[in-house]
């Protein structure tokens, strides 16, 4: 960690598709969402640190997300990210560095709505954090968004409150 914090990137997948007799966890990306995955992909190699690692939910258009974005970090598929709750999504962070065997600087997490935009308002510190950036959270966090949170402990330190809010962006 050269820059003296962690960063954490908490991403909506991109817009999914409703084809008839597909359940929800198989649900694919629709075309939008292929061209979102890969904006959120220019933007975030563009705005944030190099992804060194990324949690990503089993379902389909999660999966499709990750790969459409270009993002080439070594990947673990959670299961318990789908259907989660932030505090879910907080111990498979806590557990980051012995998921992959090291201390990745910049962790992508790709996941669903609510528990995204919840768990972004959750790790914000309110003191510290982006006043524009929460609000446009609280209002609507919509498909192929990313906040921006960082946080100068360990991944394994990560907590309610413990992150800076630093930015918000939806990927259009």
């Amino acid at each position: 960690m050269t820059d003296g914090y962690r960063t954490l990137l908490l991403m909506r997948h991109a817009k999914s598709d409703r084809p008839p007799g597909v359940g929800d966890h198989e649900r694919p990306l629709s075309a939008r969402g292929f061209r979102e995955a890969a904006l959120a992909g220019d933007w975030m190699r563009a705005n944030v640190s190099e992804v060194d690692a990324v949690l990503c939910s089993t379902a389909t258009r999660t999966r499709q997300t990750l790969q459409h974005t270009g993002i080439t970090a070594p990947v673990r598929y959670v299961d318990r990210i789908y259907d989660s709750t932030p505090g879910i999504v907080i111990e498979e962070i806590n557990a980051v560095q012995s998921l992959f065997g090291e201390d990745p600087s910049t962790l992508l997490v790709v996941g669903h709505e609510p528990v995204m935009s919840s768990l972004a308002l959750g790790l914000a510190d309110p003191d510290v954090s982006d006043e524009t950036a929460a609000e446009q959270i609280a209002l609507k966090f919509p498909t192929s968004s990313i906040a921006v949170l960082r946080s100068t402990g360990a991944w394994a330190d990560v907590e309610p409150g413990g992150c800076e809010l630093v930015s918000f962006h939806i990927a259009r």
